[in-house]
């Protein structure tokens, strides 16, 4: 009974070393693939000056009172808005692509001074839709049919350019990115890497909480990230964490979007009307969509915020904080919006541009390309725009490992990443191991056994 006992640990011994060999083996393989095959969204960040920095670059020279914003098309090519056929030629000789309109960039921003100017109303929004040159008025179902009735008779009183919608969400700030940071107020995901040139921070939303709040990276309230030092909300919606030991250490170029993956981060700008971009947070992960309004007011019950990025991205609470970016090209902080990711939504962004300008702070970006560890972003121009290609063309940037996510990555995960090629090796070296053990004891076993055999036939 017991040698039948044996054979039966030796058989599962080695069926286990067999498939550990060929588990060992594909995990070798794609870590083998993956270095000779660069991933598809390893996309090299474009000149600027380009596409959408065409377009901005017409708009500030022709003037507000002849342009009515840029957008980017479906084919990749800079589209401007104009209200005259000299300005469309000018456009046109510059390689973009022109649409005359009705209401020129003055009238729709005088629109925008009016609604603000009248009695505020939570859950109310609006922003400039630069490609149906109008003024797009939203009201969430917590906004009274008074007050829409309200609201309604203003915008008539402006003109029919003013679009007024409702909405079945609650425009909300998203509190409770990626990576997620905890305190006694709630969660939020983390945003950018960013530094003043003596201390690093994480850039995060304003409304996660005020100056003075302490976060963590666990539940327990062991792991202490920083302090928040500066915090802006209403108005605006960003803070600065600033690091417990005043370094972001390792991998502060890269946002974490799930999995134990990331995209390294290599400049920061304004995004275009019409551009694909990305959004990651702690809560629903990474998604995408398309950047719809700028300029964006939002009516929060907490207060009003002004100057957002308007996008059709979905986002849930947690995510509040998290980054938007594109082509590993960092644009905004989650600020918040209404509906969730099984149902779509609205979302918006506080520019990354604004917030680093009013900081006094710069992005801490890849330095690979100069032979660096990392590198602060310059200041950003405030009409810098990333380089376009096509809306559909776009990724989320070069992928990159993720740091300190240890507590959040199984074991699986980590054994199963393509990118790893030791875990693969050990496998292997494992399962031969096991395979050489096993041979060894049988033939150990025989050996004894034929010494036994004799001796009891010759003694």
């Amino acid at each position: 009974m017991r040698h039948a006992r044996r054979r039966v640990v030796r058989r599962v011994t080695r069926l286990a070393a067999v498939g550990g060999l060929l588990l060992g083996g594909a995990m070798v393989t794609q870590a083998a693939m993956a270095s000779e095959t660069p991933p598809a969204s390893a996309r090299a960040l474009s000149a600027p000056g380009t596409a959408t920095g065409t377009g901005a670059a017409l708009v500030a020279r022709l003037g507000t009172a002849r342009t009515a914003g840029d957008w980017i098309g479906a084919d990749g090519r800079p589209v401007v808005a104009v209200t005259d056929s000299t300005a469309a030629r000018a456009v046109r000789r510059a390689g973009a692509e022109p649409k005359l309109v009705a209401h020129s960039m003055d009238e729709l921003k005088s629109a925008t001074a009016t609604l603000r100017s009248a009695p505020r109303v939570a859950g109310t929004a609006w922003s400039l839709d630069y490609r149906t040159n109008r003024v797009v008025v939203q009201a969430d179902r917590t906004v009274s049919g008074a007050d829409w009735s309200r609201m309604t008779r203003v915008a008539a009183r402006i003109g029919g350019f003013v679009r007024m919608e409702r909405t079945q969400g609650t425009f909300t700030t998203r509190l409770n990115g990626a990576q997620p940071i905890l305190s006694t107020g709630g969660r939020c995901s983390a945003g950018f890497n960013v530094t003043d040139g003596r201390t690093d921070f994480i850039l995060t939303a304003g409304h996660c909480g005020p100056a003075g709040s302490i976060w963590f990276a666990d539940n327990q309230g062991n792991q202490q990230l920083g302090r928040t030092v500066s915090s802006t909300f209403p108005g605006n919606d960003f803070s600065l964490v600033q690091y417990n030991s005043g370094k972001a250490g390792d991998g502060a170029d890269v946002v974490a979007v799930g999995g134990g993956k990331g995209v390294r981060i290599t400049g920061v700008a304004d995004p275009a009307v019409g551009q694909r971009v990305f959004r990651s947070g702690s809560t629903s992960g990474l998604h995408d969509g398309q950047v719809t309004g700028l300029n964006a007011t939002v009516n929060y019950p907490e207060g009003t915020v002004t100057g957002l990025i308007q996008t059709d991205v979905c986002a849930e609470p947690g995510d509040s904080g998290g980054p938007l970016f594109s082509d590993g090209v960092a644009l905004g902080v989650t600020s918040g919006g209404s509906g969730d990711c099984t149902t779509g939504g609205t979302t918006f962004f506080q520019p990354l541009t604004r917030a680093l300008a009013a900081l006094n702070v710069k992005l801490l970006v890849s330095a690979q390309n100069t032979g660096g560890a990392r590198n602060a972003s310059p200041a950003p121009a405030p009409s810098a725009t990333q380089s376009a290609v096509a809306p559909s063309a776009a990724s989320p940037g070069s992928s990159a490992p993720v740091t300190g996510t240890a507590q959040g990555e199984t074991l699986l995960a980590r054994l199963t990443d393509t990118r790893n090629l030791g875990p693969g090796l050990l496998v292997i070296a494992g399962s031969l191991i096991a395979l050489v053990a096993t041979r060894y004891i049988r033939a150990e076993q025989d050996r004894k056994a034929y010494q036994r055999y004799y001796s009891a036939t010759w003694g």
